[in-house]
């Protein structure tokens, strides 16, 4: 059966154990080769992915984040559902909230960024967030009766340390609701893949400066813990009414200027 469906778990995000009749698979890309492990749920065949590695050993700026996009593309994955824990700069989005984000703000510095070596392509990013798999989110989330934001914007940084409150500030002023680390060049991969990305963002804490404590990464994994549950329901629960059929502008190729029109 064809995969059509990944899951890219984040911090806090390792279980595989969500799926039935789970196997390992190992790929074979031109960056580099992929662990994931392929189960079903509900009759769907479901491809997961620790984005840090299954023992959380590698930090997000170091993330082969090609390899890990091309091994779902290669596998035939067309939706990837991506989890992120957060920091909040919004106070209306607090933790254990969930935010459906739908911008995002790169602050990242050393990161390939595309699989394009030779040529020109223009990729657009007007959305750069699957709109139909968010709408899924949101009705998943609106039945389960979790708390949740439909829009928002991500300030993904280069990591793997914190924020400063100066920087918080600024993202602020800049329009940024939540800082993370693994966004981009994710989700702009995905796009030139040609595959629906949604990133499922989970506030953990406020960021520096609005928080009243020291960050620590505990506290990040504490909070995740506690609304593991949670998290688990809203991704099987979407999965469970995604028409694998569907076309989407997020399929279409990217544009290519030395094609004459």
């Amino acid at each position: 059966m064809t995969i059509k469906i990944g899951i890219i778990g984040g911090t806090g995000v390792y279980d595989p154990n969500i799926l039935e009749d789970i196997r390992d698979e190992t790929v074979m890309t031109t960056w580099g080769k992929v662990k994931v492990k392929v189960g079903k749920y509900r009759g769907k065949s479901v491809a997961f992915m620790a984005r840090h590695g299954e023992d959380h050993s590698v930090p997000p700026h170091l993330v082969n984040y090609r390899a890990n996009i091309m091994a779902l593309k290669d596998l035939g994955v067309k939706n990837i559902f991506a989890t992120a824990a957060v920091g909040s700069f919004n106070k209306a989005m607090k933790p254990k909230d969930f935010v459906f984000v739908d911008q995002f703000l790169d602050f990242t510095k050393s990161r390939p960024q595309t699989f394009v070596e030779e040529g020109v392509i223009h990729l657009d990013m007007t959305d750069p967030y699957c709109p139909q798999l968010r709408s899924l989110l949101e009705q998943s989330a609106k039945k389960l009766g979790l708390s949740y934001h439909n829009q928002g914007t991500y300030v993904c940084t280069e990591g793997p340390r914190f924020e400063t409150p100066a920087e918080v500030s600024m993202f602020s002023r800049l329009g940024g609701d939540l800082a993370g680390m693994t966004s981009v060049p994710e989700v702009v991969l995905a796009r030139e893949a040609q595959m629906c990305y949604a990133t499922i963002a989970m506030v953990t804490n406020f960021g520096a400066g609005i928080s009243q404590d020291r960050l620590s990464h505990q506290e990040v994994l504490d909070v995740m813990d506690e609304n593991a549950n949670n998290l688990r329901k809203l991704v099987m629960g979407t999965i469970s009414v995604l028409d694998e059929r569907r076309s989407c502008i997020c399929h279409e190729p990217a544009e290519d200027p030395s094609v004459t029109k």
